[in-house]
């Protein structure tokens, strides 16, 4: 039982956090986790660009295409394989307390999708889900993957789409575990400066929360 009320608030604040390398954010991650369970903070959303890292899911499924990575590879604590962070992708972390607001994680996985499909549709971009993959995709391009941590209620980890990343990065590596190429989303549209559109789908995603 926790010893005190946790600190919620229907419209989490949110902070554009520049490019980041990994390590140090996924740390943060998880202590905010921690904190927030234990009710000595509240929720936030981080949104970012990382420095280049490849990351792999709990499961730790080997879906790279070549012996060596051309960057770092680091095992984490969320679920899914194996995937590319990088310069030109923006990343959404949602720091959120899925007890207290008595949002299950199947819904939340849809709640992520459906802000990431919001905002590109708002720059006439055709996106959607793609049956039994998690994420986002353009046609049979995959332009943003998804993996979270649900720990004591609150998950953490997030989002990542490709506005205009080098997409030799994504040659090391098949998207959840297919033959398919990653796409970007820059391919299919003028879109603003991540940081204008880390605020966008944030906006976007708190509206779906906030109910």
């Amino acid at each position: 039982m926790r010893e005190t009320e946790p600190l919620l608030s229907t419209r989490p604040a949110w902070h554009w956090l520049g490019r980041q390398p990994y390590l140090p954010l996924w740390h943060q991650m998880q202590q905010r986790a921690a904190d927030i369970a234990a009710g000595s903070a509240a929720e936030e959303i981080w949104a970012c660009e990382h420095d280049p890292v490849y990351t792999t899911g709990r499961r730790g499924i080997d879906n790279r295409t070549m012996r060596e990575l051309p960057a770092q590879l680091i095992r984490i604590d969320r679920g899914g394989e194996t995937t590319f962070h990088g310069p030109g992708q923006l990343l959404l972390y949602p720091v959120i307390d899925l007890r207290r607001r008595s949002i299950g994680v199947r819904d939340y996985v849809h709640m992520l999708e459906h802000s990431c499909i919001d905002l590109l549709t708002a720059f006439d971009i055709d996106a959607g889900r793609r049956c039994g993959f998690p994420g986002v995709w353009i046609g049979s391009g995959k332009v943003a993957a998804l993996g979270i941590r649900v720990s004591n209620g609150v998950a953490y980890h997030g989002m990542a789409l490709n506005l205009d990343v080098d997409m030799h990065w994504f040659q090391a590596i098949k998207p959840c575990g297919l033959t398919l190429s990653a796409v970007n989303a820059s391919a299919c549209a003028e879109l603003p400066s991540p940081a204008d559109m880390a605020e966008n789908w944030s906006r976007r995603f708190v509206s779906l929360l906030a109910g």
